[in-house]
């Protein structure tokens, strides 16, 4: 694209008396090739300006779904990866929260979870981790998680609030569900969820 720009440039300032003369002697050694050389700095131009407009539009489109997007209009966040974890016989598709920006905004602005799909966030660390309930419409379940998907302890977290929810051992996983997913089922600390994808293999 510097090319382009490079070669539109320095065809841009060129007088129109000099194109004039340049496209006759250009007809009278190489009429083939006449057309191409006179259009030349239109076509650039014109792809330039396309090409801008088109990564333009792509940059907006791809801000929009981003979670800092997202958080700052108040929008929830799309297009996060998905995982399949198991807890026992039950099933659970969580979408996946691995980088700070998409962790920070997490589940905020969903108005419902479809069954059994939640919400995993990753952090490189093993370390306390603590979350909250600002803008979050509806209520959550959080269950931190060892590296081997070992419940550590599950906490219930009310909707639009600001307290704190901890793990009590340092982890690296915190799993949202709906609220009451996890009593509903019967799962409790101490139980493991799987997940080839995620979880090391006790």
């Amino acid at each position: 694209m510097g090319t382009q720009l490079l070669s539109a440039a320095r065809i841009m300032p060129q007088a129109p008396a000099t194109r004039i003369a340049a496209a006759a002697a250009c007809r009278a050694r190489q009429p083939a090739l006449c057309l191409t050389g006179v259009r030349a700095g239109v076509s650039t131009r014109r792809g330039v300006a396309w090409l801008a407009t088109l990564l333009g539009v792509a940059l907006i489109l791809a801000l929009a779904g981003s979670p800092v997007a997202a958080q700052s209009q108040g929008m929830p966040q799309q297009g996060l990866p998905r995982t399949e974890l198991g807890a026992g016989m039950h099933r659970i598709t969580a979408e996946v929260a691995a980088d700070h920006a998409s962790r920070a905004t997490g589940l905020m602005f969903r108005r419902s979870l479809a069954p059994n799909h939640g919400m995993l966030f990753v952090f490189q660390e093993k370390t306390p981790q603590c979350f909250w309930m600002r803008n979050t419409l509806i209520a959550l379940s959080i269950a931190f998680l060892d590296d081997d998907g070992r419940i550590v302890n599950i906490e219930d977290m009310a909707p639009q609030t600001e307290n704190s929810h901890c793990s009590k051992e340092p982890v690296r996983f915190a799993l949202e569900m709906e609220q009451g997913w996890f009593a509903r089922r019967g799962v409790a600390a101490g139980d493991r969820l799987t997940g080839r994808e995620v979880f090391k293999p006790r």
